[in-house]
């Protein structure tokens, strides 16, 4: 296979050891060993593989290929047994921009997908401009994983994911050919219908199937702020017969390269806001807290962040990770600003959750103004507030929020992070009573956990510390999900708001949708991928490539995580 694919591609082929385990993993807690890694030159390299593999499917049953960019994927999308595409080596150039939009404040800028983002924010930051659904690992992730995903983050809340700022892209479908996809009016709709070939026929069908079952895909659809679960089918075709009737992108973005492949993509920007001030909340009792959010939303925030007791005990707990890289006044500055928080671990332990709220525009004393609205406004709630005075000590809380999935992967001998349970959302008003049940149910299974995340959505990481050599560490994990995703089926939720479902939710989609959406789900996969020849096992089940809890099972990677250090 591997002299094959070399006599037409012009990219690097490389099947060595090293390679191969390297990219059995992402940043899931599976291993799933690959053929071969290659490591496309340009789109036509890409259009060739995708041809050579389709064509040769018969003679090679397990052919396929897993796009990947910089594998920090924690569902296990960016593994796979056949072939790995990995774009950072050479697809990572800027293409174009930024340039200005027609629309004010808003400009545009072209990528290929494996840049990483903290190369395109540098370059975004230099034009005062950003990319505001920016995940947590943006010193890490890449482009195209963003694409794939349909990213989010902290400023999610008020700016909304990836697919919001996807104008268009340059995607290959399993034809082996490119297509420019982007937001076409009605008669452009049509014109694309009435086409040949596998471009027409996608748009015809999709279409179609959005119309034929348009009663039954609304009245799934979850009702939360963020869902990563399924193919996001609802919001292609809209209504309204103006510019944005149809929209094939609002499929393609979060679809974890099941349906094609990006090769370019070009993208919003909005202006970085100049000043920002956090607030700090501390909260003894959940009782109240989905009106205290309801009332910190109606203020627009640009962030609504939250985390638990637990993470801010491994924040004290390894306090000296917190000072490395700072510099002496960096490091007095920032010890000082931690005082208040050692006293109240030795006047009577941490509150048992920590809201962050984030305001941020052009006037300095404007957003000052929004932070004392905020304090005045939940005066009733009795809740201790805390308005940051500088930089230093709005970063000492971000770091907490931000690094204690390192610390805790870092620090805890013997155990492993293990995300599967770890980005689940229900509506806000239901977090008072569901985040205790959450606690009662992992707290069976004593296992070392933190919850942090995006409070103003009701969205949650759930990070527990697992022990891989015991031999029911995979019956653990299929137990939790099984109880974990029933919850949050059981408070309208979704068992993915950000992280998508990878091998490691995909067999749990049937808790959030009936047998006619995932019929839905497996004819879309059909209509752009009849072959099956792009990353299988992911989002539509196919057992012998994932989408099974046996497969999750047998995937586990126990040797791996015993002896990885990170």
């Amino acid at each position: 296979m591997k002299s094959e694919i070399q006599k037409f591609f012009k990219g690097e082929v490389d099947d060595s050891e090293e390679t191969l385990v390297k990219y059995s993993h992402d940043a899931s807690l599976l291993e799933v060993r690959p053929a071969l890694v290659v490591y496309p030159l340009d789109s036509e390299d890409v259009k060739s593989l995708v041809k050579w593999v389709g064509e040769n499917k018969q003679k090679y049953p397990e052919l396929s290929i897993t796009a990947r960019c910089a594998g920090t994927d924690m569902s296990g999308a960016a593994i796979g047994a056949s072939i790995i595409m990995d774009f950072t080596r050479h697809m990572n150039k800027l293409i174009g921009g930024p340039l200005p939009m027609k629309t004010k404040d808003e400009w545009e800028i072209t990528i290929q997908p494996g840049m990483f983002y903290r190369d395109f924010e540098k370059i975004t930051l230099k034009k005062g401009l950003i990319l505001p659904c920016f995940t947590a690992s943006k010193s890490l992730n890449a482009m195209g994983g963003m694409y794939g995903n349909n990213s989010a983050g902290e400023r999610t809340l008020k700016y909304g994911k990836m697919e919001e700022y996807i104008m268009s892209a340059k995607v290959i479908f399993s034809d082996g050919n490119e297509y420019t996809i982007k937001s076409l009016s009605e008669s452009e709709l049509n014109k694309k219908m009435g086409q040949g070939g596998t471009e027409g026929e996608i748009y015809r069908r999709i279409n179609k199937l959005i119309i034929d079952n348009e009663d039954d895909i609304k009245h799934a659809k979850p009702n939360v702020h963020k869902n990563a679960a399924g193919y996001y089918i609802w919001n292609v075709l809209k209504q309204s017969s103006d510019s944005n009737y149809f929209d094939l992108n609002k499929l393609l973005v979060g679809s974890q390269g099941t349906l094609g492949i990006v090769t370019e993509m070009t993208i919003k920007l909005l202006p970085n806001p100049k000043y920002s001030k956090l607030v700090a909340i501390f909260m003894n009792d959940l009782t109240p807290l989905g009106r205290l959010v309801d009332e910190i939303l109606a203020l627009n925030p640009e962030t609504v962040e939250a985390y638990d007791d637990k993470t801010m005990k491994l924040a004290v707990k390894f306090f000296p990770d917190f000072l490395k890289n700072k510099g002496f006044v960096g490091m007095i500055k920032f010890m000082w600003s931690f005082l208040p928080e050692f006293f109240m671990m030795v006047s009577g332990g941490f509150p048992k959750l920590i809201l962050l709220v984030e305001f941020a525009g052009e006037n300095e004393k404007v957003v000052h103004q929004q932070c004392l609205n905020l304090e005045d406004k939940i005066k009733n709630f009795k809740l201790k507030v805390h308005i940051t005075k500088n930089e230093t000590e709005s970063n000492k809380y971000w770091d907490i929020r931000r690094e204690s999935f390192a610390l805790l992967r870092k620090h805890i001998k013997g155990l492993r992070t293990a995300p599967f349970i770890d980005d689940i959302i229900v509506r806000p008003e239901f977090l008072p009573k569901f985040i205790p049940e959450l606690n009662n149910i992992l707290g069976k299974y004593k296992l070392t956990y933190t919850i942090a995340g995006h409070a103003g959505d009701g969205n949650f990481h759930v990070i527990p510390l697992m022990d891989f050599t015991r031999t029911d560490a995979a019956k653990i994990i299929l137990e939790l999900s099984d109880k974990v995703f029933d919850l949050v089926a059981r408070y309208k939720g979704s068992i993915t708001a950000e992280h998508n479902d990878g091998l490691i939710r995909t067999p749990y989609l049937d808790k959030m949708y009936g047998e006619k959406i995932l019929r839905i789900f497996a004819e879309i996969k059909q209509i752009f991928d009849p072959k099956n020849i792009l990353n299988p096992g992911k989002k539509v089940a196919t057992p012998k490539d994932g989408g099974s809890k046996e497969y999750i099972a047998s995937h586990i990677a126990i040797e791996h995580v015993a002896n990885h250090k990170v």
